[in-house]
């Protein structure tokens, strides 16, 4: 099946967390990237290709997607009536222009990054929220996944608007679920990582950094 299901059971890595205000999510080293198991998607041709580089502003993860579908991810409780913003910071070097995202044979993002909260005894009954690089939708839209309307995808960044630059999102993830799924979470439970290209065969590059949760 596509991707949802597999980022609905996101449970591989344990990351601890205090009381900060700010809560780090990927330190995006080499060590981490050795440590988090890439998954590639049932039905996918290739994995999407993960690297570590740096800038002036710290360590940041490439994906290079190319035909692939392949993701990162982290089982995280994150608190968030303390810390309810996740804050993304990213860039689409290579984008997927021309798709139509909201369906099956369309739904690739050149980035993503799940939210996920366990909702029942099974990884299929969890929910999420995709916050989504969009290549061709307006930021603020959003949509079920054409897979399962367990997944919403929501628009917080385009290359309408910003292509081949670093920019820097926020959401209110505690808000989005009460909005989109119509629960009242105070615990998430899980974030995940993933470019793919493998319903539109085509390529994308895209960069990830500096991925926190903050109090406002």
């Amino acid at each position: 099946m596509k991707i949802i299901f597999f980022f609905l059971s996101v449970i591989w890595i344990t990351l601890s967390v205090g009381h900060s205000s700010e809560i780090k999510v990927f330190d995006f080293t080499e060590i981490e990237l050795s440590k988090l198991e890439v998954r590639k998607v049932r039905g996918a041709d290739n994995k999407t290709l993960y690297t570590i580089g740096s800038n002036e502003n710290g360590n940041f993860l490439k994906a290079v997607a190319d035909n692939a579908a392949s993701g990162l991810g982290k089982e995280v409780k994150i608190d968030l009536n303390k810390t309810p913003f996740i804050n993304i910071t990213w860039k689409i070097e290579k984008n997927l222009e021309g798709i139509k995202e909201n369906t099956k044979k369309g739904h690739d993002f050149a980035a993503r990054v799940f939210a996920v909260k366990k909702t029942g005894a099974t990884p299929l009954s969890n929910r999420a929220i995709n916050y989504v690089f969009s290549s061709n939708s307006d930021v603020g839209m959003s949509w079920p996944s054409p897979y399962t309307k367990k997944s919403i995808d929501n628009v917080l960044a385009s290359t309408k608007n910003n292509f081949n630059e670093w920019i820097t999102v926020k959401a209110n993830v505690k808000e989005d679920f009460k909005k989109f799924h119509d629960l009242d979470v105070d615990e998430l439970d899980g974030l995940a990582i993933m470019s793919d290209t493998d319903n539109s065969k085509k390529e994308a590059i895209a960069y990830y950094q500096n991925i926190f949760f903050s109090a406002k």
